[in-house]
């Protein structure tokens, strides 16, 4: 007897096996016949269920960057510049992980997609948010014109950047460990704060 889905369930099902696909292969490779065909149906029946393929890809990505706002969240309980510590190592930690997926997230935004544009902004402005809650500066993540948000939100853009390219070189070449990233990156953003 063959298991029903529910539609919520098969585009659960959908964005997951997308997901998957998009640890090695930029969002825009993903092949919609591979994707339905790992999950058992038609490419037909997809398109039922995500009314085009740029629907499809944006579910995927919006997704992605839930994902990525939920692994950096760090324990409410620490006191903030741990808050801000523990993020930052999982956000270095999510880039390692998942380089290929993640650069396919940041050159899919760079590239002027606008479901990828917007749902990059999203994801980095909680990232600002969080940050600037951590630094005891919360009122100013609704100020997104403000010279300390500016000065966060480019911040997170370098330790991005750095974290990409360190994760791209070969463990044994990588010219720091990944705790001395996040040592630099937190004394990089005080320091840019005094400017």
């Amino acid at each position: 007897m063959s298991e029903r889905w529910t539609s919520d369930d098969r585009r659960k099902q959908l964005i997951r096996i997308g997901l998957m696909m998009l640890r090695t292969q930029p969002i825009h490779e993903l092949s919609i016949d591979a994707v339905a065909g790992q999950a058992g149906i038609s490419r037909g029946l997809l398109f039922h269920y995500f009314p085009s393929k740029r629907d499809y890809y944006l579910a995927v990505i919006s997704a992605a960057g839930r994902r990525l706002l939920r692994v950096t969240k760090p324990d409410d309980s620490l006191p903030p510049e741990q808050q801000l510590r523990e993020m930052l190592v999982q956000f270095v930690a999510f880039i390692a992980r998942r380089r290929t997926a993640y650069i396919s997230f940041v050159r899919g935004a760079a590239g002027g997609d606008d479901y990828a544009v917007e749902v990059y902004d999203e994801t980095r402005a909680g990232l600002t948010k969080r940050i600037l809650t951590y630094l005891g500066t919360p009122e100013v993540a609704d100020a997104p014109g403000s010279r300390e948000y500016g000065r966060v939100h480019a911040w997170l853009a370098y330790t991005e950047d750095l974290a990409i390219e360190w994760s791209g070189l070969p463990e044994g070449d990588r010219p720091y460990t990944s705790e001395a990233l996040v040592d630099h990156a937190i004394e990089a953003l005080h320091t840019l704060r005094k400017l």
